[in-house]
């Protein structure tokens, strides 16, 4: 609790302190800055482009085509 006060202190977004707990769990797996977050909570969080899978070489073996 007393880390969502601190949020809730650094903030300027008016909400209580429940709200707030309840956007952190929203928000839980999704990365974002949360100094930038915690003045807009509402905001859409950044495209990121998925990660491209590189082929593992091994000498010897087959590579596909």
């Amino acid at each position: 609790m007393l880390l969502i006060k601190y949020l809730q202190f650094r903030s300027t977004f008016n909400g209580s302190p429940s709200n707030l707990a309840a956007f952190l769990r929203w928000t839980l797996f999704t990365y974002r800055n949360l100094w930038q977050w915690i003045n807009d909570p509402f905001q859409t969080p950044p495209n990121k482009a998925q990660p491209v899978q590189e082929q593992l070489l091994l000498p010897g073996l087959r590579q596909p085509t």
